[in-house]
């Protein structure tokens, strides 16, 4: 077992007049996996392989992570929201091998989180109403910067600079090209008036030819900042779904998908739920993403025509229900 070193977390906090943070339990069991899936006491592989990272960060966050002294964000109530946090770290996944994103530590709105993708690349759209009537997403609201748009920043950049048109034709044309980049990061659009700066902000994409005769279509996410026990899983299976549409437009194999991250947090008032998860027992299975097979052209997709197969949700929100994690806003 393991015990989370309450006291570093609480110094922090008493130091910043912020009461004490009381944790349900300090302990947890030890992470044990095999480097491809977490294993039970008996040495069985359980779970995804997102789940077996989850774990791992989670553990390491903990652990090792430090805590910020002068947070940006607040929760509602106004108190600072501090976090603690580890930086740099890698996560991949050869998807030719069934390897997947998603946990079932916890229930993920899978459905929500593709609209979100969509919204940002194929709308290339900042109208927070579109969000919200389109995909029934609202988790934006809070960076409306008051005309129901977040502003110069993600959807908006990919528009001004036909990002996503460019990207297609480039793969298309130039397939062997090092050169197939999506960069959120946009300084010039930064001096507007905007909300949330991009966390997961640049996309890179190669084409491998197989020596099995297929064409792979290979993803590399990089993202500067994540809200980890909220979102981390979110951002994974969001660009996930989109290799996958783009590999369909382009008539190739979605082949590996890498997550690079920079900082890798858990806020305090989500220790606790770290806790919970990292004591959860994960549950088998094989997610896949499977498309609709009669659509090839990428602005032709709908959020309905992306199925998770393999992937037991009923099940999952039964032994492994939904935690709440206050924002930090």
């Amino acid at each position: 077992m393991k015990t989370v070193d309450i006291d570093y977390v609480n110094k922090i906090l008493e130091e910043n007049n912020i009461e004490k943070l009381k944790l349900i339990k300090k302990e947890y069991e030890e992470v044990k996996d095999n480097g491809n899936r977490l294993l039970d006491k008996n040495g069985n592989e359980i779970g995804t392989k997102g789940d077996m990272y989850t774990k791992q960060i989670l553990d390491r966050i903990l652990t090792e992570g430090t805590m910020d002294q002068n947070p940006r964000p607040k929760y509602e109530d106004g108190t600072p929201a501090h976090t603690l946090s580890v930086n740099h770290g890698i996560a991949t996944y050869d998807l030719t091998k069934g390897e997947s994103p998603l946990i079932t530590l916890r229930p993920i709105a899978v459905k929500k989180s593709i609209g979100e993708i969509l919204w940002i690349y194929q709308d290339a759209s900042n109208d927070l109403e579109l969000l919200k009537d389109k995909y029934g997403v609202t988790w934006w609201d809070e960076w409306d910067i008051g005309n129901r748009t977040i502003g110069a920043v993600y959807g908006e950049s990919v528009r001004r600079r036909d990002m996503m048109k460019n990207l297609l034709k480039e793969l298309k044309e130039n397939p062997d090209g090092r050169r197939h980049i999506i960069n959120l990061w946009q300084v010039d659009d930064f001096k507007e008036k905007h909300g949330l700066k991009p966390c997961a902000f640049l996309t890179e994409w190669n084409v491998r030819h197989g020596r099995d005769g297929k064409d792979y279509l290979d993803l590399m996410l990089v993202q500067r900042s994540s809200d980890f026990a909220t979102a981390g899983c979110i951002n994974q299976i969001q660009y996930l779904t989109l290799q996958h549409m783009v590999a369909k437009h382009l008539h190739m194999t979605p082949g590996r998908f890498t997550w690079n991250y920079n900082n890798i947090q858990i806020y305090d008032r989500h220790i606790n739920q770290a806790i919970e998860m990292l004591n959860r027992e994960p549950i088998n299975c094989n997610p896949k993403i499977e498309l609709n097979p009669d659509i090839d052209n990428f602005y032709d997709f709908k959020v309905d025509d992306v199925k998770i197969t393999g992937y037991p949700k009923t099940l999952i929100k039964e032994k492994n229900p939904q935690l709440k994690f206050p924002l930090g806003i």
